[in-house]
């Protein structure tokens, strides 16, 4: 969402450098899907709005919207819960909403930022079940962690302290 003070990055073959804000919106909405420590779910709607809202954005139609909002839904075990809003779901389902909307377009990189940081264990070890899953699938998957027992579950950890790669 930042972009860099030097240097370039490219994702999935397009570089970054020079896109203007709307092309690096396009770039963020159809290569990357987000995970937020704080879920970032709208309130007043539903799970299923809330995961249908990034296809809006892609100009998907809404019955195939709807379609890939749902499948994403029942992928992380929601389908029973599709209409309920963000304060009738607990703080994992919440997140399992927040992973849904990541999926819903089927993004070459997940970037999941402390995704198990609000929740308790259970509900930690849930989503990190889901994102080994997806992992396994095929998924690029860059998790920030400062929680040690998340990262080593990491086919690769990179740590960095003060902006720097330590190790």
């Amino acid at each position: 969402m930042d972009v860099p003070t030097e240097g370039t990055y490219w994702v999935d073959g397009t570089a970054t450098t020079n896109l203007t804000e709307n092309e690096l919106a396009a770039v963020r909405n159809k290569k990357i899907g987000f995970i937020f420590q704080n879920f970032n779910l709208l309130p007043k709607l539903t799970a299923l709005e809330n995961v249908e809202l990034p296809l809006i954005y892609m100009g998907i139609h809404s019955g195939e919207r709807k379609k890939m909002a749902e499948d994403a839904l029942r992928k992380v075990g929601l389908g029973d819960r599709m209409d309920h809003k963000p304060s009738e779901l607990s703080g994992g389902q919440q997140q399992r909403v927040a992973i849904a909307r990541a999926i819903s377009s089927k993004p070459p990189m997940i970037l999941a930022d402390e995704p198990t940081g609000n929740l308790d264990s259970k509900s930690g070890r849930e989503v990190m079940e889901i994102i080994k899953e997806l992992h396994d699938e095929g998924n690029t998957i860059v998790l920030i962690t400062h929680d040690i027992s998340i990262a080593e579950q990491a086919g690769r950890i990179v740590r960095l302290a003060d902006g720097k790669i330590i190790d």
